[in-house]
């Protein structure tokens, strides 16, 4: 991880312990060694209870995360409960509400938009409980006290798609952008690596960047509309990968195949459709190395005693690579193993 030494390192120990946990537990059984040794590397000795949002399961990048959180919960025996948040603000902090309501060991989140859950958010804090923010603010860091804020560099991942797009197109042509929820700072972050790319290129012109709100159906729609109004797109970027992939089958539906499309995630079916020429190049957002991450990060919080701002840093930035041909076989790997 990105400027994370001693996160990395500590995730790395507690990685090889959680994979031999049953069997160390067993042995130290044998030996006559207290089994408690076991929660000297992470892995807590009696099952924890964690509670875990997302903005919706909708999402494959959500529901990837889901499965991740569960697979490293199992690993470090911790109990998840979930609380989808239905790509619904509204519905999402309904959620939040009644988690708010019952006890946690830890809490982990990812905010349909910020500001919107910050009361109950606040609430578990004050209780004691640790939160764990990922991939989008759930507020300002200095405006509530988060265990940890776990996401990727957003305005990266937006321009490195925009600059390869905008280096196929020969630096001129016609690009759309299709965004997420506006109050999704992780939408926010796409955007201003798209518009900080554009500007470099004067003989490309950006005809639209309506948001779709993360919903294929929403972005079907305007891609409907789209190819009916302009006769020329060479480009278009997505800030996540059910986007582009609900409307590149507009395109061929309509025959505009020719357009470039980029995306936001690296998800399975957008690694698959880079390796077939489908999709032009996406680019990893990790789920499953931040909802894995929340789980190491509570367990090591409520078993490890560490502290948020010192065995953990305050903002922790999560990596991931952008994805092409050369590398996709690779990346759909590390995904089936719940890695980044």
């Amino acid at each position: 991880m990105s400027g994370t030494k001693d996160f990395s390192t500590t995730r790395r120990d507690l990685l090889q312990a959680a994979a031999t946990a049953g069997a160390a537990t067993a042995l130290l059984g044998s030996m006559g060694i207290n089994p408690a040794l076991a929660a000297e590397v992470g892995r807590s000795e009696k099952p924890l209870k964690a509670a875990f949002s997302n903005a919706g399961l909708q999402a494959t990048w959500c529901a990837q995360g889901k499965q991740a959180a569960e697979f490293w919960g199992k690993l470090f025996n911790v109990d998840v409960t979930w609380f989808d948040g239905q790509l619904d603000a509204v519905k999402q902090r309904a959620a939040i509400d009644n988690m708010a309501s019952q006890k946690w060991d830890f809490v982990a989140i990812q905010a349909f938009g910020i500001g919107t859950l910050t009361q109950p958010v606040q609430k578990m804090i004050d209780a004691g409980t640790p939160v764990i923010d990922m991939d989008t603010l759930i507020a300002p860091l200095d405006q509530i006290n988060v265990h940890s804020f776990l996401a990727p560099d957003n305005e990266f991942m937006g321009a490195s798609v925009t600059q390869a797009l905008c280096n196929a197109m020969g630096g001129k042509g016609k690009i759309i952008m299709t965004q997420g929820a506006l109050g999704h700072t992780g939408a926010q972050g796409r955007a201003k690596g798209f518009n900080t790319v554009v500007k470099q290129f004067p003989n490309i012109e950006v005809l639209d960047t309506q948001p779709a709100d993360w919903d294929v159906s929403k972005t079907a729609r305007l891609w409907e509309t789209y190819l009916t109004k302009y006769p020329q797109i060479d480009a278009a970027f997505f800030h996540n990968d059910d986007m582009a992939l609900a409307a590149a089958n507009i395109m061929k539906a309509r025959n505009r195949s020719n357009i470039l499309i980029g995306g936001v995630d690296a998800m399975p079916p957008a690694i698959q459709a880079v390796s077939e020429g489908r999709m032009f190049a996406t680019v990893r957002n990790p789920s499953c190395r931040i909802h894995g991450g929340a789980i190491i990060a509570g367990v090591s919080a409520v078993v490890g005693g560490e502290k948020s701002g010192q065995g953990i840093p305050k903002n922790v930035v999560t990596d991931g690579p952008v994805v092409t041909k050369a590398n996709a076989a690779g990346m759909q790997w590390m995904q089936d193993h719940f890695l980044i």
